[in-house]
This record gives C-alpha cells, structure tokens and sequence, in this order.
C-alpha cells in the first residue's frame, strides 16, 4: 500500500509542550481508523498518541531524552480488548486443580490424583476447565472421582462453566439425593434410579458451589494480578469482566479490583458488567445504581449489567425456538432454559436503559437471541435510541431474521470467535442435536458484519483461551490454529477478513467497552499500543496464529515486553 497516502500525522499544536517520551519508527502501523489507513510512525508523549505518520514528519519531534522503538517492519497496532472476560476466575483456576490443558479421561485422571497428593492440606479439591467432550455424553461420573479422592470433597468446573463435576463426598456435604429437586434454572444429572451421578448443570452447581469456602482477598487479588501479567502478555490493555457479584460457580470479583485499583496494580482499562442475580426482579436495580457509583474511578468502570438468559447447548439448556433433537434424530421436549421470563426481561433491560446501564446479554440460542433483541428493541422504543451500546455475547445460533436487527437497534454483536471451529464437542455434542438447518446458523460472523452490525470481540477466557491471535486466526479460516490447511472449513461463508476480525478485537471492543479514548491509533488518543512479531496481513491466512506479542503498552507506559523484543 502507498503509505504516502495517510492523513496529515499532526494535530495543530503537536510540537507544543516539548519532545515525545516515546516514538515508534519504521512500522508498519495499522491504525485500525475507519479507511484502515497505514503509517510508519507514531509519537506518543505521556499517555496520549501526539503524531500518527512518517518519520520525516515525526523525528522534529525526538529528544534526547525520547525512547526509540525501532519497528524494524514489525506491525504495530491499537492494543487488544476482550469485550467478555472472567480474569480473577481464570487467574485463580490457574493455580487451582487446572484441567484445561488436557482433553481425555485418562489425562485428567493423572492431573487430578497429582493435585489432591501434592496437597494434603486442601479441604476441598477445586478448579476445573475438563472438557465435556472426554466423557460419555459429556457427563463424568462421581465413581470417577471417588476412586481419585474418597476422603475429601471435589468438585470442577467445565471448560464451559456451565456445569460443575462433584465427587460422593460432596454430594453429601451439600445433601443431595433421589428426592433432591432439579432448581428452576439448572439440573441434577440422575442415574437411571433417580440417584445424582455427579454432574450439576447451571444453577444446580450452587448447590454444591455454596459450600466451598471462599477464597480469601490476597488469593482473588493475586489470581487477578497473574491474569492481568497473561492478558498483557496477549496484547490485551483492556477487557469487560463479564461477572462482578455473586454467580453460579463464581465468587466475586469486585473487592480484588478494589484492592488491585487502590494499590496502584491495575494496569488494564476494566469495566465491569455488575451481575443481575435472575432470582431477583427489578428491586435490585437501586443496588446497581449504588454499586455503579461505588465502583467507578480511576481504570475501573462499573457501567453495564450482566444478564445471563440461557446456558449452553451441550447440555441443552441454551434457549432454543425449537426443541433439541434426541440421539436418533427425533425431536425432544426440551428447547432449553430462557432464565428470564421474556416480558420480565423486556421491562428490566428498558428500566436499566433508563438509568443509563449497558446491558451484556449470554444469548446462545437462537430464543435467547431473539428475546434479548426484543427486550433491547422494547428499551429503545419507549427510552429512544441512547447511547448505552447494548451487546449480546456468544451468539452461537443465530435465526436469520434476526441478523439485520443487530445494525436497527444499535445492538453490538460481541463474538467468541476461537469456537467457530469443528472440534470434537461441536461435532459430537452440538451438531447432532440441533439438526442440520439449525447448525448451519452458528456464529455468523460473516452475515452480522454485511449485514452492518457492530462487532466486538471477546474470549469468554477461562472457557476458552485469552489469546487475540488464535481469535483472529478462526476469525478469518473457521478452522482451529493447529488444524492443517486440509481440515474441513467450519461454515466457510461465515468466514470474515483480517481486517475485519483486528477491528472487532480492537476499535469494536473499545466502542463496547465505551472506551472511545481507544481502539485506534490516531493523535490524541490514548497510547493503548502492540507490537507483533510480523505483519500477518503480508504472510498467509493460515499463518496468522503463528504471530506473537512482542510488546504491549497501556498509556504510553510498557506493562509486557517478550524477552526477544
């Protein structure tokens, strides 16, 4: 591309106040602006971009004191943003009983005994990330757990955290039986005498969940801290946390960011989507009010709410408009759990519209999808379009009449592009049961970006890893990073270009996370930047997730630096 062609690199009074502290030479660099424009350089003084350009004009502007950083054809880009992420969780899963590096019984029956024997100490045996797809029908058993550790209470997590794999002794613990009944938003998995086997859905995991001790505020800080040290390390400066307050499987983040802001250890930009707790109506809403203000300050912006309308389709439980198919082919009774009764939600999402709260839906299935747009569509009919940038996560079915809504009502469609991919749970466990015509609607990346919608993008992380790059690779092959260029494409008229797929990860999060200081690289703006090792738009598609971060700046200040950067 002609470089030569970019816009004028300075705002007026660019000289004024001195040289830059910091001044990145021979790029590339993608600004990710609206013309997806190029230039060679960029200057930054304190926290803001001051030059966006070439060297010639920016060098009047290098000290003797400015810190050069020789691009030498390395991309640099606007800095990452997870638009849906759980860091404390995953920060602390890390250093719990950690499964999710392993994909088959037999490793997490290796990984399981080695935790509990090399922690005597530990009432409870806790962690998880195991994946549904190691297990018949994607349901482990408590007999498996009891042969590992009969003396202690365990209970795990998914991959999904949709659904929590307990052993006998926390069974008991919790009083679980034959007669114990399925809550209203979950589901005791039952063997063909009615007993629990172990294996809780949704809201039936608080069951057990409840009775864990909670973790203390030095270990919560310290798991967000390690998350941060990974999520920096990914080339991410700032996420939306999907989760403050109490939610199944979950405690609460909220008092680590606290402790993390007031120390001076928060280096991301976070806004936190305040937990709407489904047993509860409208009376929480002052509560949030109050939280909102509470929280607010500084790096940390407690400005959208959460609400989780459906679970996952594995277990069936995301909220379909049709019922699931049976394992030969038959329709079920089961269409999943909307979690909310719709009209409730329609007046809920319109009150906190009302006060000025983003609402971050869970809408899955294509019912929760669509009751989720009709109770957006519900709050700007009667509160006028606002600027409160409404986004709906996950999206994996989509009904087509619902996909030019997203761009009518200003509804941000927010993508967890690393699970548009075959793998086995999608081919095994989703698939099937949703029948050929419904599967061939999932993650329709490709028709909500031409149909206008807004992208955002996030990682779900720790259901899935925090990587940006991975996300981009799917993003635009619809095949995971170690699939060879010979493995089946995953819907391929759903694909999307890189371009595309780095503006949603970048300038789209930002506008989710109402970040408009962000997103781009464009004077003024804050000095949210990443160097990569290479251009991946120079290098193949199938190339793409074999880029790394080298570096990652938030304000101008360096928070990762690889140890080849």
């Amino acid at each position: 591309m002609d470089l030569s062609t970019t816009p004028d690199a300075r705002t007026p009074d660019s000289a004024a106040g001195g040289p830059a502290d910091l001044v990145f030479l021979s790029g590339p660099v993608h600004t990710v602006d609206s013309a997806r424009t190029r230039a060679s350089t960029v200057a930054v003084r304190g926290d803001r971009i001051l030059a966006v350009g070439h060297e010639e004009e920016v060098r009047p502007l290098i000290g003797p004191a400015t810190e050069i950083v020789d691009l030498h054809g390395k991309l640099l880009i606007p800095g990452f943003q997870d638009a849906h992420v759980h860091p404390v969780g995953g920060g602390r899963e890390l250093a719990l009983c950690d499964l999710s590096a392993a994909v088959t019984a037999d490793a997490y029956r290796e990984l399981i005994s080695a935790y509990a024997a090399a922690h005597p100490e530990v009432a409870w045996i806790t962690g998880g990330g195991w994946s549904m797809e190691a297990f018949p029908g994607g349901t482990p058993t408590r007999e498996f757990l009891d042969a590992l550790v009969p003396d202690r209470p365990v209970f795990l997590v998914n991959r999904d955290h949709h659904g929590g794999w307990a052993n006998s002794c926390a069974l008991e613990r919790a009083g679980l039986t034959d007669r114990t009944p399925d809550p209203a938003d979950g589901r005791i998995e039952r063997d063909a005498d009615g007993r629990p086997t172990g294996m809780l859905q949704e809201g039936a995991m608080q069951l057990v969940a409840d009775l864990i001790p909670e973790p203390t505020l030095a270990e919560q800080t310290e798991g967000l801290l390690r998350a941060q040290r990974l999520l920096h390390a990914y080339g991410v400066t700032a996420w939306q946390d999907a989760m403050l307050g109490y939610a199944p499987g979950m405690p609460d983040a909220t008092p680590a960011y606290v402790a993390a802001r007031r120390d001076g250890k928060l280096t991301a930009r976070v806004t936190g989507a305040l937990w709407w707790d489904r047993a509860r109506g409208a009376e929480q809403i002052p509560e949030l009010i109050a939280r909102r203000a509470e929280l607010t300050a500084g790096r940390l912006r407690a400005t959208s709410v959460k609400i989780m309308q459906d679970g996952i389709a594995e277990n069936h439980t995301a909220a379909m408009l049709t019922p699931y198919l049976t394992a030969c082919g038959c329709a079920s009774d089961n269409s999943g759990i909307s979690f909310i009764d719709p009209e409730a939600l329609r007046s809920y999402v319109t009150q906190l519209d009302a006060e000025g709260f983003q609402v971050h839906f869970h809408a899955l299935g294509d019912r929760a999808v669509r009751e989720a747009l009709d109770a957006v569509e519900a709050a700007r009919r009667t509160n006028g379009l606002r600027d409160t940038r409404p986004h709906l996560a996950h999206l994996q079915v989509v009904h087509p009449e619902d996909i030019p809504r997203f761009r009518r009502l200003g509804a941000t469609a927010n993508i967890q592009a690393l699970w548009a991919a075959h793998e086995p749970q999608m081919d095994e466990l989703t698939i099937p049961f949703l029948g050929s015509e419904r599967a061939a609607w999932q993650y329709p990346f490709g028709d909500l970006l031409r149909s206008g919608a807004t992208l955002a993008a996030g990682s779900d992380w720790p259901v899935s890893s925090p990587d940006p790059i991975a996300a981009l690779h799917v993003a635009v092959n619809r095949r995971a990073p170690e699939d060879p260029p010979s493995a089946p494409v995953f819907l391929p008229e759903q694909r999307i270009d890189l371009g595309a797929a780095l503006a949603a990860y970048t300038a789209g999060s930002a506008y989710a996370n109402h970040l408009d200081e962000t997103g781009t690289i464009q004077p003024g703006k804050l000095a949210d930047l990443v160097v990569l090792d290479r251009d991946p738009f120079d290098g193949a598609d199938e190339d793409i997730a074999s880029t790394r971060v080298l570096q990652t700046f938030v304000g101008g200040e360096r928070v990762y630096a690889a140890d080849d950067a």
